[in-house]
């Protein structure tokens, strides 16, 4: 029997897969979503519910804020979906404006404030269920974010935040100020990008030096029941059917491996892939990326997979392209 995830012993009544809504509204042009674009988003989340996820991950910035205008529409058209599904939001990065305003991240308290607005009013809730601060912000005042994560629990508008793309050291630095725990941290991890992993296996030796990932990190959010969610899962398809030509040995290899895996368990080869997250004792949350029916149904096949020590292993060094120290 499975472990619950750090989200559930949060109170959170939620899947370990997570459908991250990204490709949803048309793209990044910022034309107004059309009655093709929420179609998509009503299949990418019928096909999400039935390969049993239940959460659901957006940003102020996709689509330039029309993914979470089309999933908005979803929930206008399908209010009952609202009290099964969690839905968790970013904040904090802004676009180019002009050649003097340039892309940035924003944590100031007026931005938090009207970012979350804006969130609120595209999905058309009252609520939101987890916000996260979208990147580290050099500029960061903690203060700042405590006066604004208070203000919006006060208010109803977010039951709990977290944050992405932050080392264990960040997030010690940011919650000293703040009163509501930081309950999530979403990182980049997946077979192809394994600095989380080779930074534990690297200390004391020389390659060590290499590994750019924040030491620590993995550990305290362990001890902290912090979750840590993981985006580009699938490293976009690269080991579940991707064409790989020009790619390393190593993917090459890796991907023969998940096959052969998924056929032995007579499974998909995006459940062997987000599997192998899964098994790590993090309790990790695959945000998945793609909004292909298809494929967001066969990424659910993993919540049934389990690997054994051994063939986690194999994947792990496999993908390496060489043996453990």
């Amino acid at each position: 029997m499975k472990k619950s995830i750090p989200l559930q012993r949060r109170g959170f009544e939620t899947s370990q897969l997570v459908l991250g809504c990204m490709g949803l509204g048309g793209g990044w042009s910022g034309i107004p979503i059309t009655s093709e674009h929420v179609k998509q988003a009503h299949e990418a989340v019928d096909a999400a519910l039935s390969a049993g996820i239940t959460m659901f991950d957006h940003a102020d910035i996709y689509a330039r804020g029309n993914a979470e205008l089309a999933f908005g529409q979803v929930l206008k058209e399908r209010p009952e979906l609202r009290d099964r599904i969690v839905i968790q939001s970013k904040c904090g990065i802004r676009f180019e404006e002009s050649p003097r305003v340039p892309g940035r991240f924003d944590f100031s308290k007026e931005h938090i404030a009207s970012s979350v607005d804006g969130i609120l009013k595209r999905l058309g809730i009252e609520s939101l269920d987890i916000l996260l601060l979208h990147r580290p912000d050099p500029l960061m005042e903690p203060e700042e974010v405590a006066e604004a994560f208070g203000r919006l629990k006060q208010s109803g508008k977010v039951k709990a935040f977290g944050v992405s793309n932050m080392s264990a050291a960040q997030i010690r630095f940011l919650q000293a100020s703040i009163q509501e725990p930081l309950i999530a941290n979403q990182l980049e991890m997946s077979l192809l990008k394994l600095d989380w992993l080779d930074n534990g296996i690297h200390q004391n030796q020389k390659a060590g030096t290499e590994v750019s990932f924040p030491d620590g990190t993995m550990e305290f959010c362990q001890m902290e029941n912090i979750q840590i969610q993981a985006w580009s899962p699938l490293a976009k398809g690269l080991f579940s059917g991707k064409d790989l030509e020009g790619q390393p040995d190593a993917v090459k290899q890796t991907a023969a491996l998940v096959r052969q895996l998924a056929e032995e368990k007579s499974t998909t080869r995006e459940a062997i892939v987000l599997a192998w997250l899964m098994r790590h004792p993090a309790r990790i949350q695959p945000v998945i990326g793609t909004s292909n029916p298809e494929r967001i149904r066969a990424s659910g096949e993993a919540a049934r997979i389990e690997l054994t020590r051994e063939e986690w292993y194999s994947l792990y060094v496999s993908s390496r392209g060489k043996r453990m120290p």
